[in-house]
């Protein structure tokens, strides 16, 4: 018959117990404070709103719209052996390794241990005399250990999840790092092109210059000019000369760049030639306007899996403050004896264990407190970042998009411009062969056209560059819902950058 004391007893040490781990392992006071930004809060400007809603978004490969095939094959090149890849890909990959080390943690723990020693006893005042002083026996010991978590409260799971979302917020910076090396090499590519550009429009005014030269001289020979004539005709040849000098240094440099991008040493650079980049349509923007605009960027999407992983640690350390019960069991043989090496493996050398480890946090001076603070203050500098990340991207796409509205307006002034640098050259030269002006009229008139052309190439340039960051902007391809795989496996090749993170 049991004793009424004893449960009354054990009632009250419960009780006892239960008011120490509330009263000295408290969470009060402590909690994140931060908040993502509205959608209304996130109001954009005209340039947004007042984008072509009949768009789609960017493709994947989107500097195949520029239709250069050796821009194609440097892109192919520099996803492949860019050495700044390689590392975010090699993130990635440590990243996957840890989220399985952190879920391996929820399995149970299977472990053999077995240790064979031979071992001589002494004859002292511990050991002697005994049956065992000045003998020599078998110490031999084989353990099978079982563990498991019962992880009541979600600790295990939750560092789980966290390092999951922390593979895929690597995943998303690695898609950053990508998307930033295509945007890089079309830059230089686009570079290139408006240099080659330059370098013609150079070469023509070496040659306008040069023949102005002959034309004063021969002037001068026929004594219908002076020397003073020659020289000026002479003074800006060396000018254009150290023009095309630096022009060419500016290719060779460029195209350096484009094979270090590439991964490349510098004599691949040789065989890069002139650039022929065309844009016969400029990308619109998505239908979905504006959070929608750039919910796919991989830098949001990091920066969300990084809000995510955060609110898992803080559940985490949540856990920390309730009593933590493991299941455990053991299988073994052990014994101290003479004879062979095996023959402790026996029936009667057998034993087992099996029962439940409890963990309870009483009094750590504040340590839990202090980490769940800190957690609290992780998710607070997550979600700040994250709104700064959406901020900045909002404004970069307006920015982008005010830069291509106003590029579109200078091409149609830069085409007037050029229309009418060549209406005036046609007319000088029509009146030069009827003899009603001079042949310097002529070649004023070519001189302005150069400017206009140059002008031009420059402005369609800036044309290319845009819509290549406007693109960048965008956040490359958008890779539709279809084509994500059913589940979210971590993989590299499979991580979805598009996952909902967390939201406290």
């Amino acid at each position: 018959m049991s004793n009424p004391l004893s449960k009354g007893t054990a009632l009250a040490c419960f009780f006892v117990v239960f008011s120490i781990i509330t009263g000295c392992a408290s969470t009060h006071g402590i909690a994140p404070q931060g908040k993502t930004l509205p959608g209304e809060a996130l109001a954009t400007d005209a340039a947004i709103r007042d984008a072509d809603h009949d768009a789609q978004w960017p493709a994947a490969t989107w500097w195949q719209r520029y239709a250069d095939p050796q821009l194609d094959h440097w892109i192919d090149l520099a996803l492949a052996d860019n050495p700044g890849l390689a590392q975010a890909r090699a993130r990635v990959r440590a990243a996957l390794a840890m989220a399985g080390a952190a879920e391996a943690a929820e399995a149970p723990q299977l472990n053999g241990e077995l240790s064979l020693n031979r071992h001589h006893w002494p004859t002292d005042y511990f050991y002697g005399p005994g049956e065992l002083a000045d003998t020599t026996t078998w110490n031999n010991n084989a353990v099978l250990g079982l563990s498991y978590a019962l992880d009541f409260w979600g600790r295990e799971k939750n560092r789980s999840a966290q390092a999951e979302d922390l593979a895929r917020m690597s995943a998303a910076e690695a898609q950053a790092a990508r998307l930033e090396l295509e945007g890089n090499i079309v830059r230089a590519y686009v570079q290139l092109s408006l240099q080659y550009a330059s370098r013609d429009v150079g070469v023509a005014m070496l040659a306008q210059q040069e023949h102005i030269l002959a034309l004063a001289r021969r002037r001068e020979a026929g004594g219908l000019g002076t020397h003073f004539e020659v020289s000026q005709a002479e003074m800006p040849l060396p000018e254009t000369r150290r023009k095309l000098a630096a022009i060419d240094e500016d290719i060779a440099i460029t195209r350096n760049q484009l094979a270090a991008l590439a991964g490349k040493g510098p004599g691949a650079a040789a065989s890069i030639v002139r650039p022929s980049l065309s844009l016969a349509q400029t990308p619109g923007l998505p239908t979905r306007l504006p959070l929608e605009l750039v919910g796919h960027r991989p830098d949001v999407v990091a920066s969300r899996w990084r809000v995510a992983a955060e609110a898992r640690s803080v559940d985490a350390a949540h856990a920390e403050f309730y009593p933590n019960i493991d299941l455990v069991a053991s299988l073994g043989y052990s014994a101290v004896g003479g004879g062979g090496m095996l023959d402790f493996l026996t029936g009667q050398k057998f034993n087992y264990g099996a029962g439940a480890a409890l963990s309870l946090p009483i009094l750590d001076g504040g340590r839990r407190r202090a980490q769940l603070g800190l957690r609290s203050a992780n998710y607070d500098a997550a979600v700040a970042q994250y709104n700064q990340t959406l901020v900045g991207a909002l404004r970069q796409i307006s920015d982008e998009l005010i830069r291509a509205r106003s590029l579109e307006t200078q091409a149609q002034f830069s085409a007037q411009g050029m229309d009418s640098a060549r209406e005036a050259y046609a007319l000088a030269e029509r009146a030069y062969r009827g003899g009603l002006t001079d042949y310097l009229h002529v070649l004023n008139a070519q001189t302005r056209l150069f400017e206009s052309q140059l002008t031009e190439a420059r402005v369609h340039s800036a044309q290319l560059a845009a819509q290549a960051r406007l693109t960048i902007a965008l956040g490359g391809g958008l890779v539709d819902d279809e084509d994500a795989p059913a589940e979210q496996e971590l993989k590299p090749e499979t991580v979805s950058l598009r996952g909902s993170a967390t939201e406290r």
